[in-house]
Formats: C-alpha cells, structure tokens, sequence
C-alpha cells in the first residue's frame, strides 16, 4: 500500500477507534480486533473457519450489531481514503505532459483534420437512474463528505495549531457517523431519489463541464485556448431517468414527474445565478479601456427602459462598467425565472444565450479576447449544456401496459386508473416542453419492446391529447435475447409508423435505440449476452447505414459486472466497429453516480477517459482493427458463447433453483433496506423471471459468490480448449480483439471479488448440495482457464492497484460475512421471539450494507 494512503486508513481507523472505545469501552474494540485478526489468520490458513464462526456466534446479538456496524464505519472511511488517494495520484500525474487516457492523449493520437469532424459531432450523454443499488443513506453520504472535506486540509499541511484542530474536528465527525443510522428508516420516495442525485449536481457536475470543455479546447487550440473563439463545441447532455422511469414504480406519478424537473430548474437556475454574478462582479473592466459594443449599449438601454430602477442602481453601483453592470442585470433575470417573475424573467435558455454571448462579442470587439473567452464562455457553456432544465427528463414504461391503455380508450368505455395516468404523464410531458423547451423532457422509452406496434402504441396514445400532444422521440428498448436478435426487424416496422418518420424528418434522421444489459445477463448468463450484445450492436449499425439513419445506441448498463458494469472507457472501444461514430450514451445507476461523479477531479478524469475513447473508437484504424479481429475470432466466439448459455441455463432451469437462490442469500431481505423507491419485482410472482436484474446481482455479491460476473463462462472455455489443453486460439483472441479482453478481464475482477470458502458457506444453507457442488465446480474451472488464458499467475495480476485494494479488504469482508451468515442461519432455521428475530434482522441488513461498502458493489 503506498505510504500516503496507508497513513490516511492508519490515522482514520485509529480515530474511529478511540470512537469505540468512546461508546462502547475497550471491551468492544477488542471484539472486534479479535475477529479482525482472526478472519486475517484464516484467510492465511493460520485458523479454521469454524473457529471465527464461533467466536461470532458467542457474542450477543447486541455485541454483534456493534462489531458490524464497526466495520462497516471502517470501509466507509477507508474508501473515503482510497478516493483522496486516487485525486492525489491524479495530480502527480499532471506534469504538464499529456496523462494517458485524457482528451489530449487521444487528440494527439488521431490526425489533425479527422479530429476536428469528430469533436463536431460528439456526443456523450451519461443518464442518471434511480436504481436502487446506493445502499447509504444521504445522511452517511453527507457525513462522509463532512470527513472527506476535513482530510483534504489535513493533507494539505496545515500548521500545528490549525492541525489540532482539524483533528479534532474529524474526530468528532467520525463520532457523528459511528452513531448515525446507517440504514433507511423509511423508504425512499422517488423525489428524495431526485434531490440526492441533485447532490453530484450542486457539488461537482455543474463546476466540472466547463473544465472538460477546455481540456478538449485545449487539445485542439493549445495555448491559444481561451484567447480566441473555443473549437470546443459543448458535447455533454446529461439525462435522468429519476422520477420519469415508472416501469414497474407505482411511487413515479405524472405529478412526481413535474416535481421532479422543477427540482431539476430550481436547483439549475440557483447555480446560473450565483455563477453569472460572480463572473459580473469580477468583470470590472472600464468603459475607457473596454468600450462597450453598439449591441450592448442597445442591451443596457432595453434594460433601462424594462427596468429603470434596477438599472439606474446597478448604474451607480458600478459607474463606468457596462459589461459589469448588464451580466448583474442578467444575473437578476435568472433569478428572477426561478421565481417566475413575468416581468423580468427569461423566456427560454436561448435569451439568456443571446445576452451572454452579446457580452462576449463585446469584450472580443474591445481588444478584451481573454475576458470574452476565459470565465464568460465557460458561463455559456454551462448554458449550453444544462438549459433551465438540468438534465433532459426521460419516461420509461413496460410495453404492456400501452397496449392495455390503449385497447381500453378504442373501447371507448371507463378507463382504469393506469390508462389515466399514461395520458397525465403524456399531459405533463407537453406542459414540461412549453414551460422549458422540447429539449428538456421528448424522450420516452418503452421496456421490453417486442413490435413496431409497442412505438406505434405510444404515439397514438399521445395523439389523444390532439393539439396539446408533447414532442416525443419512442425509444424502443430491446432487453432479453430474443429482442436483441428481432431489433432491425422492429425498426423496419417502425419506419412505416408515420409519427416516426415525421420525426425522422424533423431530427435529420437521428434514432435512438436503448440495449439492456442486465435482463439478457440475468437471462443468458453473462459470456453469451455480452456475444448477443455485440450481434445486436452489429445488426443495428448495418442497419441505420442502409436505411441513412444516424443511430444513437443507449446502452442500459449497471454498476456491476453482472450487469454490463465495468470501466467505462474499455467497454467503448469493445463496442461492435461502427456502432459508436461519436456518440456515446449511457446510465450511470445508484453507487456509479457518486463513485464517478462524487468528486470534481474524479468526475473530470471520468468524463475525459470517455470522451478519449469515444473519438478513438470512431476513428478507421481502430474499427478496422477491431472488425479484423471479431471475423478472425468470432466462430471460436460462438462456441463459447453457446456452452456458457447452456451452462448457465441448465443451473438457472434446475427445479427449484429459485426458491433455492433465496434461501442462501439475503435476496428477500434487501428490500428492507429500502435503497430506492422500486418493488424489486415488477410483478408479485415469485420467479426468477419477474426478479429485477439489480437485486439478483446485489443478492449474489453478498453471498460472495458473484455468479452473475462469470457463471458458464469457464464451461465455454472449456468447450474450445479441450478442457484447458490447448489455449493457443484463446489467448490469440484475449491479445487481439477488445470484445473478448473485456469479456475475460471483467471476469476476473468479479472472480477477484468473490471468495469460495465463505461462498461455500451461504451454499450450504440451501440444502442442495448438487447445486452448490455445481456453482464451485464452474468457479473452480472458470477461475483456472481465465488465468491461464490471460497467463495471470493470481487473479488481477496485471492491475496492481485493484488487486491490493481487494486483497485488503477481503479479509475486513470476511468479518461481515461472518455476521452475516449467523443471521441468516438463525433467520432460516425459524425464530419464535419477536425480540430475537428484530435483532437478527437488523444484524444481517447491517452487514448487508457493509458488505457493499467493502466491495463496493451492489447491483
């Protein structure tokens, strides 16, 4: 562990501590130093696993929801630290040259001209989701924050006085969060999903976008940047899916739909606000060395006739400072349509562009290049990027439910309550677009989209409004196997939908089709959906360039591995060749938001890393690379594709696996932890077919097994190597195509972060041992043949920096499991006292949370 970071767990850890010692005596933090040492001398093969099972078991339930929630405190502060680590890397390693995986790097990389037809059209469209797979609370969140704020000056090298005293402080702030509820006490509700997410907002997004753009403005203009109009073009939209998706959401009404995007403007029209006036105060260049343009002096004379007590005011204020003097004015006009204001407000984002970019003009007419290209463009860009809206607001709902709506309004009778509300969704769809623009809210998605009728459906539905019908672009999303394979066959039918083409006309033939990743891992396991994934990628490429359409391809992905989780920037460039052409969107869901965007510098590097392997993967060298290696490799692809899905399928079809899969895991508990605001099924049924992607994934990495990373990928690899004997072709493919990189490299992450001996534990307690002799047998081969064809001698070999950070912490995750599996033993053998079984619950949805926190993973 590199001395800086292991100075910050060491000092955080031994705060936290004297914090135990604090609350509960020296007694509790021995116990929990016994069992820290134990779980370490087991994982060393020093002890039996049995013996720390029954040091857990001899605590009360009392004694063993402190030590949990002892530990779950520690990875708290210890991925706080790991992420102080990562920004201090960031920064020793911008030396001034160009840092591998930034916008420069790639720039640099792709000849001058092909750069500059890229950047004017790229896109990147990250869409935050209110999938439940965050397990802290806001209030954890914060406190952490309050900690993370507090080690940064620590780590800054304050004075001794000052020192003391931010130790001191931090000391008390890790009391706060030892004795802070570290689960909900009530269920989320979607608009408290809405205001966490406008947390990433406030704190970082909205700073950040106008450092990415002149990262990139830099790599195109060099030191010329900000001296002269940017070559960088704003390419950032982000979306929320946050109390717009109602696909199996009861709780996301039409009305928290409106809520939602009046959260969204309040919380962007505070930050225009604040910024504009901070960038008019600092403006206070002279009308004697800056003279104001013919526009603004036209500008400030409207303003004086709109407004003469305001302006004569800002006129004395700043006597002689007219470009002052209008961006306060401006600022006042933002404020003022945050408070709907008719007489001062903005009609629209594009008036407020008009005014700023009046004032650019003028400081560049002036001689005053820097001023009009440095923090006023930097003003226009957040506009450009954010609107009055934020984020553009996405609608999703389930296929079946149009169909139903829709067979009841041609019936003509009464309409169920669920018809009602599609039609006030579509209603407030329309009302969102007058009030802020059609940008801000066009796109509805339709799950599980089988037909050209599931698009068709919805545009008749909102053709009921008549005149007052919203602006919509019908995503349709293609999830499991089957949809994937009929995709281009739908979007055949849907260009003989006339609402569709009208819209085709009217966007330049822009489509947008969503693939999700996680209902075809969940159904084919993951080696075969990631092949059905890339067939799907192919097929739809082909299929815009026949038909001149540019494609959008939204890809659904979650935060883990089982459900198209991973990095970012290595996942674009295994996209099918073509299938990128310089758009890029996707979800970020539950943990990822904060994990990628909690921090400025973190969220910047993020961005840049996509950004960099956008404009790479869109470039000829690296299409024709990746084509080459996929018709090279592709039959041998096949047939892993095929022995994994059936290896997957004929454990997931075994009788009884399901109610099995709930007996050794958490599975029906996690609802308790009331993460988000969605059923974890979207229908009362207890199958695995109605079980949503996220809890299957979180109940799987509690129980350290993390089948959804790697099941039937070893049988696969099996079938093409004679078992492991001839692995000439399988590495020859690992080297030379990306697609199948990924493939074996996020597999072995996930297999890093399982562990099989306490896995083999959770096994047991379905009591079927053929199943659970089958999960360890295709861990064993999966684990044996990825490493051999990676030619890794340990598991994450090559990624020093990952592979200490899970060797660390595997043993602090033992501890929880630990404590885990005592509550789950007890809960399903059956307990008759209410008492017991209110503590036993609270123990396993503590460890539960710990266990996410350590592995820092959910769903």
């Amino acid at each position: 562990m590199p001395e800086p970071l292991r100075n910050d767990v060491r000092l955080l850890g031994g705060m936290l501590g004297d914090g135990l010692v604090e609350y509960g005596g020296q007694e509790l933090l021995d116990d929990v130093e016994r069992l820290r040492h134990a779980v370490i001398a087991a994982r060393r093969g020093e002890l039996p696993g049995d013996e720390v099972t029954a040091l857990v078991d001899g605590w009360s339930l009392e004694r063993a929801e402190e030590v949990a929630r002892a530990f779950t405190v520690y990875f708290h502060l210890t991925n706080l630290a790991e992420e102080h680590h990562r920004i201090r890397t960031l920064r020793e390693r911008d030396t001034g040259g160009t840092v591998p995986g930034s916008v420069a790097a790639a720039a640099a990389e792709i000849d001058g001209g092909a750069v500059a037809d890229l950047v004017e059209g790229l896109e990147f469209r990250p869409v935050f989701t209110a999938h439940p797979t965050e397990a802290r609370r806001r209030a954890v969140v914060t406190s952490i924050q309050r900690i993370s704020d507090l080690l940064g000056r620590l780590n800054a090298g304050p004075g001794a006085d000052e020192r003391a005293e931010i130790e001191r402080v931090l000391r008390e702030e890790i009391g706060v969060l030892w004795r802070t509820a570290l689960r909900r006490g009530t269920q989320m509700d979607p608009l408290d999903e809405v205001r966490t997410a406008m947390a990433a907002f406030d704190e970082t997004i909205f700073r950040v976008v106008p450092h990415v753009y002149r990262a990139l403005d830099r790599a195109l203009q060099g030191d010329a940047t900000g001296t002269r109009p940017p070559a960088a073009r704003p390419y950032l939209r982000f979306g929320s899916w946050i109390g717009g998706d109602r696909d199996g959401n009861p709780y996301v009404t039409a009305q928290v739909t409106r809520d939602a995007i009046m959260i969204q403007a309040e919380h962007v029209l505070s930050a225009l606000e604040t910024t504009c006036a901070r960038v008019g105060r600092e403006l206070t260049v002279h009308e004697s060395t800056t003279p104001p343009s013919a526009a603004l002096r036209n500008a400030l004379a409207a303003a004086r006739t709109a407004q003469p007590a305001r302006s004569d005011r800002m006129a004395k204020r700043s006597p002689g400072e007219p470009h002052r003097q209008f961006l306060l004015y401006v600022a006042a006009r933002i404020a003022a349509t945050r408070d709907r204001d008719a007489d001062l407000a903005y009609a629209s984002p594009d008036d407020l562009l008009a005014d700023l970019r009046t004032v650019r003009e003028s400081l560049a007419a002036a001689g005053a290049e820097r001023q009009a290209y440095g923090r006023v463009q930097q003003l226009i860009w957040q506009v450009e990027t954010f609107g009055f809206h934020l984020a553009e607001l996405e609608i999703r709902q389930h296929s079946e439910l149009h169909e139903q709506a829709l067979a009841e309004i041609r019936a003509g009778g009464e309409r169920s309550e669920m018809t009602d509300e599609i039609i006030e969704t579509l209603r407030v769809v329309a009302w969102i677009q007058q009030r802020f623009g059609v940008r801000a809210c066009h796109r509805y998605v339709v799950s599980f989209t089988r037909t050209a009728a599931d698009i068709a459906n919805v545009h008749e539905l909102a053709a009921t409004l008549g005149e007052q019908a919203p602006v919509l672009d019908v995503v349709p999303l293609f999830e499991t196997g089957e949809d994937l394979d009929n995709a281009p066959g739908v979007l055949d039918g849907m260009l003989d939908v006339p609402a569709v083409r009208r819209r085709l006309d009217d966007t330049g033939r822009r489509l947008e089709v969503m693939l999700g990743y996680s209902d075809s891992a969940k159904q084919l396991g993951p080696a075969a959906a990631t092949l059905r994934l890339y067939d799907a990628q192919e097929a739809l490429t082909a299929w815009a360039s026949r038909h001149g359409v540019a494609l959008t391809l939204f890809h659904g992905r979650g935060g883990s591995l089982g459900r198209g989780g991973g990095p970012a920037n290595r996942a674009i460039l295994a996209q099918a060749p073509g299938s990128v052409g310089g758009r890029f969107k996707v979800t970020e869901q539950g943990e990822v938001i904060f994990a990628r965007y909690g921090h400025p510098e973190i969220a910047r590097r993020h961005v840049e890393q996509v950004t960099s392997a956008v404009l790479l993967a869109s470039t000829g060298e690296i299409q024709d690379r990746a084509r080459e290696a996929a018709a090279r490799y592709r039959p041998l692809a096949d047939r892993i594709g095929a022995a994994a899905q059936a290896a997957f399928r004929s454990l997931i079809e075994t009788d009884g696996f399901a109610s099995w899969f709930a007996r050794v895991s958490p599975l029906e508990e996690i609802a308790d932890l009331r993460i988000g605001s969605r059923p974890a099924r979207r229908k009362a049924a207890r199958g695995l077919e109605d079980l949503r992607a996220i809890p299957w994934v979180f109940a799987w990495t509690q129980t350290r097994v993390n089948l959804p990373g790697w099941y039937g990928l070893g049988s696969g690899l099996a079938a093409v190597s004679d078992d492991g004997r001839d692995l000439t072709a399988l590495r020859e493919a690992y080297e030379a195509w990306p697609l199948f990189n990924t493939l074996l490299d996020n597999a072995e992450m996930s297999l890093a972060k399982s562990d099989r001996a306490i896995a083999e534990r959770y096994l047991a307690l379905g009591e079927r041992p053929e199943l659970s002799a089958a999960v360890l047998a295709e861990y064993d081969r999966t684990r044996t043949l990825v490493l051999a064809v990676t030619g890794h001698e340990r598991l994450l070999e090559n990624r020093r920096v990952l592979s200490r950070a899970v060797e660390l912490r595997n043993p602090y995750v033992d501890a929880l499991s630990h404590l885990q599996l005592r509550a789950l033993k007890a809960l399903r053998a059956g307990v008759a006292a209410e008492d017991e079984r209110a503590h036993l619950e609270e123990l396993l949805l503590l460890s539960v949370n710990g266990v996410a926190a350590g592995l820092q993973n959910t769903g």
